[in-house]
């Protein structure tokens, strides 16, 4: 097989079926050092299956994952050990050892310990037992135990589950600096609007089949940006807009309307029909509406 030096993971033409139940579909994409990537999706989409094949943790029927151009499977994954950390679902804990104690079973170097402690802020409870620890603390720990041997590549599955809004930032500062450092991260979250702050590509998975990869500023470049009127009179500005090809609907906070190429002439011709405004903003499409969006499409996809 044809090696890519300038590629850190590549997942190529994955599927994973158990019996007639398909879970991965030819499944495609790759990671560079410095990557933060967002796979999202709904629920049973494939995301933590893609994670798990990734670790060598499942089996897949069709398709290679390469590390560090070593192929990944269950029977070999010894390229996994320095070079990847995760934390897949729920971080597996021993109720009666002491973070430390845990953070010691991934490495017993004193100056990673020491540096991830500080990094996540949890020298407060290190030595405490996990028993005592909180949801949110524990959600920690596993992170730290991902990323303490500062390894080339780091899958975090839900990692927001539990934390605190300050945790979260810490969280998502710290990834960035390690990003920087060349350390690449996939990363799955429905706190979507979390994830969109910290992640410089997205995946779109559905149905186990990748329905969208492509990086976040081309996206939102690519996204008709919302204009939000407020006026004295909306439903004859409604009328007005409608009667002039406007794609616009009345929602909530206002008259939204898509794709606004130039902005005078809307405002001159409702102003002209004595129109008055109280409120004129442009909204960015969040992550959320460009899921969304993108899983209509892959639906509409479907049913054709």
């Amino acid at each position: 097989m044809k090696t890519d030096q300038t590629k850190l993971v590549m997942v190529q033409d994955v599927t994973l079926h158990y019996g007639r139940h398909v879970v991965l579909k030819h499944v495609n994409f790759s990671m560079k050092a410095g990557q933060i990537m967002g796979v999202i999706g709904p629920n049973g989409a494939g995301k933590t299956t893609i994670m798990k094949a990734m670790l060598g943790l499942v089996k897949v029927n069709q398709g290679t994952i390469t590390l560090l151009n070593e192929r990944v499977t269950p029977q070999h994954h010894a390229v996994l050990a320095d070079n990847v950390g995760a934390l897949i679902e729920n971080p597996a804990l021993y109720p009666f050892l002491t973070g430390w104690q845990q953070l010691q079973l991934v490495t017993k170097n004193e100056s990673q310990l020491k540096w991830v402690i500080a990094a996540l802020q949890m020298s407060a409870y290190i030595h405490q037992t996990v028993k005592h620890y909180s949801l949110g603390m524990r959600q920690k720990l596993g992170i730290a135990m991902a990323l303490v041997t500062k390894p080339k590549l780091v899958i975090l599955d839900e990692p927001m589950n539990g934390l605190d809004p300050q945790s979260v930032k810490l969280l998502r500062d710290l990834m960035k600096r390690l990003a920087q450092q060349g350390m690449a991260f996939l990363i799955s979250s429905h706190i979507l609007s979390e994830l969109e702050k910290v992640i410089d590509t997205v995946m779109v998975i559905d149905h186990g089949r990748v329905v969208l990869q492509t990086a976040m500023q081309d996206l939102q470049q690519n996204q008709q940006q919302k204009l939000v009127l407020q006026t004295t009179a909306d439903a004859q500005a409604l009328t007005w807009l409608q009667r002039h090809h406007y794609a616009c609907s009345q929602q909530a906070d206002g008259l939204v309307v898509m794709g606004v190429t130039s902005l005078t002439p809307l405002l001159a011709g409702l102003i002209a029909q004595g129109v008055q405004f109280t409120y004129i903003g442009e909204q960015a499409v969040d992550l959320e509406t460009i899921l969304l969006r993108q899983l209509g499409q892959s639906v509409r996809g479907e049913l054709e």
